[in-house]
């Protein structure tokens, strides 16, 4: 496997159709463990519901009604089932080939939401809670020896339990307000991996820019046997920094590989990951055992650290100014799963075109393929736990579960810059009263800090901050001048913290007040337009009635979002339109609303400089009237009548039932 994320033109990334790396792993789904032997079970399933919840075992099931495309959800268009109805439970079952032999065959499973338990051959393999961690399983025990076998998921998913973590998934049976189609069973990949008796089970990379280290962590499964060596190989291109054999003991190696540091800024330059220039250090790495040569993966990391330091986020030691974009990571017609690996890229491009250098993937754990592209084309992503809405000792100890297999999942991806346990006091409502709810938050914060210290971690986004290495504040006021002047020069920081109230929050909670740590926008905007033969009841914190409209809104806010000294970044809201909620710049099918480069140019604060809104909108039309093969249908809209605007209950985006 080879790395080819390394060459970045100006602001958009060399062609990679030509890399071996888009050649030979396209949909591995595993990006950072790869091995040669695997097999993807993706496909038609049978498939049965049990709203009954009758069905105890693969032998209950009398018959088999239906079929599915694996791995999108039966609420999901594209997996032949479009049930959107209530359902708890659901089976899935296929055959599959595999021909026992000397090595190990495990299955494994990207995420099911939100219960799995699994048989192989009728015998049960495995029992799995939380809706977006993968878990695997050795099935080589169970496999018959004439090579056709069966694999059967029960999936149990209670639509209104708000008690579990599932981010924007909808209680009621239509989406509602900013809530979306549900998502049950299967929808990430499932695959199987052959492996020999003795293998390399889990990697683990953290950089440390300061020493120029990286750290390496491996553990070993299987079989248990003496004598046992890991040799690593990391290249960049074709330069070789690393060609090390270490001990493996107790099935672990933990070690911190130095590389040739020359001191030079020009030539670490060179090694560093970024937005500007993401370049990958590709590792291959072998583990021998008594001599012999056992098994071999390929993985990559790279060589970037993030930090805090007073009021600004660094990326590798230097001011790093952060301009995101909120990314839920929706399509039309296959949900919470991307259509195909093609659209994971693709999705990473047009932020990137668009101008911004990162994504808060917001209330979602993506696929890690989405991650590997990031890393690959440089894109930051802040990762957000998806919520839980009622508070109790249940739905934190699933919370906790489940981010924690989040962080061991993820905390290899270079993109990866912040994580966010919670968002708004969302599952912690009373969070400004209650202590248990101020503790839980502190506690995941903690948490987060424990099982990774490399990265910043946001305890609460949008307001209510109690522990937090960033102050993170929501407000979609879209009225440039009041922006300006809630957070202009002239504002003392503690009125802002005791007086300001966005989304009618207090930013800090009493006891936590600001300590000098980056203050950042990291909601705003959300302006909403449609084309007007598209659905009338889609919303948005406001509305834009034509596209060259939205073209000047989105710039004369984000001009003034940029000049604002108080900040070290924002996050607007947001990438696509995702069902009724019509604030996207792109369109749900990810075509743009304004043409790309007009959106980067705003995104990076380069808008038209004048502050008079009819100015502006004569200056934005006949900048339109010149570009009729790019929106032509832009140009004949007029100012009519809006489509409702339909805002949630608290206008920074809080829970409304």
């Amino acid at each position: 496997m080879k790395t080819f994320g390394k060459c970045l033109e100006e602001q958009y990334p060399c062609d990679l159709a030509s890399t071996t790396r888009l050649q030979t792993d396209l949909a591995y789904p595993r990006p950072q463990l790869q091995r040669s032997q695997w097999t993807s079970l993706n496909g038609t399933w049978k498939f049965t519901y049990d709203d009954e919840g009758q069905y105890t075992r693969p032998s209950n099931i009398p018959l088999w009604d239906q079929s599915i495309e694996v791995p999108f959800a039966p609420e999901s268009i594209r997996s032949g089932i479009h049930n959107t109805g209530f359902h708890t439970n659901c089976w899935y079952e296929r055959e599959f080939d595999v021909m026992p032999g000397d090595d190990r065959v495990l299955l494994h499973f990207g995420a099911v939401d939100y219960r799995a338990r699994v048989w192989v051959n009728g015998q049960f393999m495995a029992d799995h809670e939380g809706g977006h961690t993968p878990f695997s399983m050795d099935i080589t025990a169970v496999l018959h020896p004439e090579g056709r076998q069966t694999v059967t998921v029960w999936a149990e998913d209670d639509p209104h339990d708000l008690a579990k973590p599932r981010g924007k998934q909808d209680w009621q049976r239509e989406p509602h307000s900013i809530w979306y189609p549900r998502t049950s069973g299967i929808w990430q990949t499932v695959w199987l991996e052959q492996v020999p008796q003795t293998y390399i089970d889990r990697l683990k990379w953290t950089p440390h820019f300061d020493r120029w280290e990286i750290g390496f962590e491996a553990f070993v499964a299987g079989k248990t046997q003496k004598e046992m060596q890991l040799k690593v190989r990391l290249t960049v291109g074709n330069q070789l920094l690393v060609n090390d054999t270490y001990e493996v003991l107790n099935g672990e190696i933990h070690r911190r590989i130095a590389l040739s540091d020359p001191g030079i800024d020009d030539y670490r330059n060179e090694l560093l990951w970024s937005p500007e220039k993401p370049t990958l250090i590709d590792a291959d790495i072998q583990l021998w055992c008594q001599g012999q040569l056992v098994d071999v993966v390929q993985s990559y990391t790279a060589m970037r650290t993030v930090s805090i330091q007073r009021d600004r986020f660094m990326l590798n030691g230097h001011p790093y100014y952060l301009r995101l974009v909120l990314d839920q990571g929706y399509w039309e017609e296959t949900l919470m799963t991307a259509p195909s690996d093609e659209a994971l890229r693709r999705d990473v491009e047009l932020a990137k075109q668009m101008g911004f250098n990162g994504v808060r993937k917001h209330q979602k754990i993506e696929d890690p393929r989405f991650l590997y592209w990031a890393d690959v084309l440089g894109l930051m992503v802040w990762e957000e736990m998806p919520s839980a809405y009622r508070f109790t000792p249940k739905a934190v100890e699933r919370l906790m579960k489940e981010w924690t297999e989040t962080i061991e999942r993820d905390a290899s991806h270079p993109c990866i810059v912040v994580w966010v346990p919670f968002n708004e006091s969302w599952g912690v409502p009373d969070l400004t009263a209650t202590p248990a709810h101020q503790h839980c938050v502190q506690a995941l914060y903690h948490l987060t800090k424990t099982l990774d210290p490399t990265r910043p971690v946001i305890g609460n986004d949008g307001w209510e901050s109690t522990a937090t290495d960033i102050l993170a504040i929501h407000d979609y006021d879209t009225k440039p001048l009041r922006l300006a002047k809630r957070y202009g020069p002239e504002v003392k920081l503690s009125d802002l913290f005791d007086r300001q109230r966005p989304g009618g929050r207090v930013l800090t909670l009493d006891g936590y007040p600001h300590q000098g740590q980056p203050i950042m926008l990291t909601e705003f905007g959300g302006i909403a337009f449609t084309k007007p033969e598209e659905n009338p009841h889609t919303w948005g914190y406001t509305r834009s009635h034509n596209a060259p409209e939205l073209q000047l809104q989105y710039t004369a806010l984000l001009q003034t979002v940029n000049k604002v000294e108080m900040f070290s970044g924002f996050c607007y809201t947001q990438l696509t339109d995702t069902f009724q909620e019509a604030n996207g710049l792109l369109y749900i099918d990810r075509t743009p609303k304004f043409p790309l480069e007009a959106i980067a140019s705003a995104t990076l604060g380069r808008g038209i400089n004048n502050e008079d809104d009819t100015i502006l909108l004569e200056s934005v039309k006949v900048a339109w009237s010149q570009m009729e093969d790019v929106f032509s249908d832009a140009l004949k809209a007029r100012r009519t009548q809006p489509h409702p605007v339909q805002s949630p209950t608290h206008c920074g985006g809080d829970y409304c039932p």
